[in-house]
């Protein structure tokens, strides 16, 4: 590289060193906002969390593990009721009536 890229690489550099204390000493300076407080979870949740953690030792299925994923997936995408068809393995209204 020639000492003239090398002196215009230097002077490019100080001149954004410069810009940046420039635009630092003019700001104002603000307080930084206060953390968001960690608000206590509900007593359900804390239970779901509790089957959860049980079901992922397990190996075996259990009905309770399946109906606590299940809590866990309705409250993840905020359904607020389970689809009536997915709890009994059906398909919907919709996709039977659907034709080939």
């Amino acid at each position: 590289m020639s000492r003239t890229a090398k002196i215009a690489g230097v002077a490019g550099l100080a001149g954004l060193m410069m810009t940046v204390a420039i635009v630092a000493v003019v700001r104002p300076q603000q307080p930084a906002p206060p953390p968001p407080l960690a608000l206590p979870a509900e007593e359900g949740r804390d239970r779901l969390a509790r089957e959860l953690d049980r079901c992922a030792t397990l190996t075996m299925p259990d009905s309770g593990c399946e109906a606590a994923w299940a809590a866990n997936r309705r409250r993840f995408f905020r359904q607020e009721d389970p689809a009536p068809y997915a709890e009994q393995g059906g398909l919907a209204p919709d996709a039977e009536d659907a034709g080939p």
